[in-house]
């Protein structure tokens, strides 16, 4: 296998300026002290994504009381995930604007009164119209927090820390994933839809009032966080001078290519696969939905660690990590009868876990080609593309599920679920192309 060159192993957040690239950056920017005040800082950042991550992952272990409150089919369900998904990445290059302009604290409010709002309504939902209209506003309070965390890490922690405080954001984010497989699961089985929903909607008055009152998002203050604000370039010309960066584009590909397995699958896929098709109980298939999450954390660490000492990994962790979940889930489709062994389904969940933090590598490449005011609106363009890679997935494979389905079927059958499943390899194809091509595009070109 190919490595890179050696100049990528350089700080992964400070590239050399360019003419025209606007403003140096501050010495926050240059000399980020780290210590406990930078730790407190991103602790509390992070407490926002970790409520984005319960809400966005709500839906999961909610697809089949869904599907029965709002009488719908497989189609409509996975429209439910679609639009949240849509919303978010949609946003992500008008986030990373707001975030270069206004700094993230004023971003991460925002992002919690939607995420609360959006809740709230679905919590009260009883037809499909309104229900939809409420997750595009969850989507779109969700789609402002990853961001917001990552500019308040890049301002309190040194460089070489940043792909290790990535990694933990991400990890952070995976514990709320686990309060929705362990605890949202059964509260909606002993309280009911509405309270359930509520009470979630509600934990943002807390989260809300933690970040008003305790959050600093620079170590000299608002003025020195938000360097953007004192615009260098109008709105277009940043986000085309991001996009023309080949580390920006290939970041994207590799978080479209890398992220949307897994996403799928927990988002809302893996619940009704494992229980319809695998015939598992929901507290079996709510146990594996739980090992993903705990996988993903392990990863999230082991890929942090790896990343902080060298950038020389960061290729051979995407390849590798595509390679593995292609070849495990091929492994399980192609099973005799669709019915693979519980062995295996766990691999596959394993291998899962590294789905997310394979895609944060993304983000270390678009950091490594971006001047730092401009770190918000790369971060957006990379972070739309797991995100559009969902999209895809989930749209695909409701529309295969009822396809190959009887008419007014009340259930999916496993012969279904398992060609359905076979869409992953679309986006799965065109993303492992696109980063190698972008690979050796980007090797051509001078850091």
């Amino acid at each position: 296998m190919t490595v890179e060159p050696a100049s990528s192993a350089r700080p992964l957040s400070a590239p050399a300026p360019r003419a025209g690239a606007g403003p140096a950056p501050g010495p926050a920017a240059a000399h980020p002290p780290g210590g406990r005040a930078a730790w407190l800082a991103w602790s509390i950042g992070v407490s926002v994504y970790v409520l984005a991550v319960i809400h966005r992952t709500s839906l999961g272990v909610a697809g089949l009381d869904a599907a029965d409150r709002f009488g719908i089919g497989a189609s409509a369900l996975s429209t439910f995930s679609i639009l949240q998904v849509l919303v978010y990445a949609a946003m992500q290059v008008p986030v990373g604007l707001l975030v270069d302009r206004f700094g993230p604290r004023r971003v991460l409010l925002l992002g919690v009164v939607l995420l609360s709002t959006g809740q709230l309504a679905f919590a009260f939902s009883d037809s499909f119209g309104p229900a939809l209209a409420s997750r595009a506003v969850l989507g779109c309070g969700d789609a402002m927090t990853f961001i917001s965390v990552l500019r308040i890490a890049a301002r309190w922690f040194p460089a070489a820390k940043n792909p290790l405080v990535a990694q933990l954001t991400g990890l952070a984010g995976m514990s709320g994933n686990l309060v929705t497989t362990v605890v949202l699961a059964q509260a909606l089985h002993s309280e009911g839809w509405t309270p359930t929903f509520t009470a979630i909607a509600l934990l943002g008055v807390g989260v809300f009032a933690l970040v008003a009152l305790f959050l600093r998002e620079s170590p000299d203050g608002p003025s020195a966080a938000a360097p953007a604000a004192r615009p260098s370039l109008g709105i277009a010309r940043q986000v085309r001078e991001t996009w023309r960066e080949p580390g920006t584009r290939l970041g994207l590909w590799i978080h479209f290519t890398t992220q949307f397995p897994g996403n799928a699958f927990g988002l809302l896929w893996g619940l009704p696969y494992l229980v319809e098709a695998q015939g598992m109980t929901r507290a079996a298939a709510g146990g594996l939905l739980t090992l993903l999450v705990l996988s993903n954390m392990s990863f999230g660490f082991l890929f942090g660690r790896v990343l902080s000492r060298t950038a020389r990994a960061r290729m051979p962790i995407v390849l590798t990590v595509i390679a593995a979940t292609a070849l495990l889930w091929g492994v399980a489709l192609a099973w005799p009868g669709g019915h693979p062994p519980l062995w295996l389904l766990v691999a596959v969940v394993l291998v899962m876990g590294s789905n997310g933090p394979a895609s944060l590598v993304g983000l270390d490449y678009a950091r490594a080609r971006n001047p730092v005011e401009r770190l918000g609106t790369a971060s957006g363009i990379v972070n739309m593309g797991g995100f559009i890679g969902t999209m895809i997935t989930l749209f695909g494979i409701g529309v295969l599920l009822d396809a190959l389905s009887p008419p007014g079927a009340d259930t999916y059958a496993a012969s279904a679920f398992r060609w359905a499943f076979c869409w992953q390899y679309v986006p799965l194809a065109a993303g492992t192309l696109m980063i190698l091509r972008l690979r050796k595009k980007l090797a051509a070109v001078p850091a």
